[in-house]
């Protein structure tokens, strides 16, 4: 199970706190060409941690930006990880991207084994995109989807963000009208959060922002889940839905604490009991890392666990407090030895999970 981080994007989206450099024209073919050396050079030193997480053979490239790397950068990571096939192998993309380089470089990603896409879409109304400084429009996403499929990729999943307080009712049911009527296989909904660094941090300081009420992301939210359960998509992680059988296996094993290999500036690795995490470097980053003790091990399974319809195993958890939440409905029991957040509480999970810690 690996993940590649690709620190690059053509602009930075409003509420994004996530490492990433802008791509300049002119000097990008430098830049990606000096970072896909350095990946390298990371892949030659952990070969050997490397092949001892492969027991969920998932490669994910995120970012940033990974589809605006050309086919020649990205075919050099994969000849460094050795060309083999996986399981499923995402690349995240911008509908941009798909529209400016065209059918020949989805036909190219398909010959490097690329076969699930991670789309970025995050709101179908063009005046929330521009809030959102995305460099798509609605238009486009239709367009770069459509284009997707062409290609033959028939394993796609949508983005789209909630918890706006100047999201409206209409501008969220138009959303997901379109995205619903594109029937990708996978749908992630996020709920905008205030990250610090990031451009709408400084917008709510200066007062030109005000956070969403939780009232109205809890509205926003159960919308949500209602559309997207009626259109037949199983909501198998707070923040996730997949047609049956498509949920995604690389993020999934994150959630049952999988051993993983992250690679590039800013990545994280896990190993089973250490994690570690490189600097925000584009050239030359250096990792640190921390053993976790029992309790913390066991603090992240519940956190972790307790976000998906999967549950965890009861016998983790004090007894009294499950007892407890069960009592209150916030809690099921499913099957003989787990429980699990019904998901009419998903949306308060982090009160229910503080309670069982």
């Amino acid at each position: 199970m690996i993940y590649i981080h690709v620190p690059f994007c053509r602009s930075f989206c409003t509420y994004c706190d996530f490492y990433s450099e802008i791509a300049c024209k002119g000097r990008e073919i430098n830049d990606f060409e000096a970072y896909a050396s350095g990946i390298i050079s990371e892949i030659s030193e952990r070969g050997v941690e490397i092949a001892a997480s492969a027991g969920t053979n998932t490669l994910y490239i995120g970012g940033g930006t990974p589809s605006v790397l050309p086919l020649s950068v990205l075919g050099r990571l994969l000849e460094a990880l050795g060309g083999g096939a996986y399981d499923e192998f995402t690349l995240e993309v911008n509908p941009e991207d798909i529209l400016e380089k065209g059918p020949s470089y989805l036909a190219g990603l398909r010959r490097l084994g690329v076969n699930r896409i991670s789309m970025g879409v995050q709101s179908l109304d063009d005046c929330m995109l521009r809030w959102m400084n995305r460099r798509h429009d609605a238009d486009g996403a239709g367009k770069a989807f459509r284009a997707l499929r062409d290609a033959g990729f028939d394993n796609i999943s949508v983005d789209v963000i909630f918890g706006l307080s100047h999201l409206t009712e209409a501008v969220l049911e138009k959303t997901l009208d379109e995205v619903l009527a594109w029937k990708p296989e996978h749908i992630s909904a996020y709920q905008l959060s205030i990250e610090d660094g990031s451009a709408l941090a400084r917008m709510v300081e200066d007062g030109r922002y005000e956070e969403a009420e939780d009232d109205l992301c809890l509205a926003q939210y159960g919308h949500i889940c209602r559309r997207l359960r009626e259109a037949g998509y199983e909501h198998y992680e707070i923040s996730n839905w997949s047609l049956p059988g498509y949920e995604a296996k690389h993020n999934s094993a994150y959630w049952t604490r999988e051993a993983y290999v992250g690679l590039g500036p800013g990545a994280h690795s896990f190993d089973g009991k250490r994690r570690s995490w490189n600097s925000q470097a584009l050239c030359s980053w250096t990792s640190e890392s921390e053993i976790l003790s029992e309790d913390e091990a066991r603090e992240e399974q519940i956190m972790l666990g307790l976000r998906t319809a999967k549950g965890i195993p009861e016998s983790i958890c004090d007894r009294a407090a499950v007892e407890t939440l069960v009592a209150e409905g916030t809690l099921i029991r499913i099957g003989d030895a787990q429980i699990r957040i019904p998901e009419s509480s998903f949306f308060v999970s982090d009160s229910i999970i503080a309670k069982l810690i």
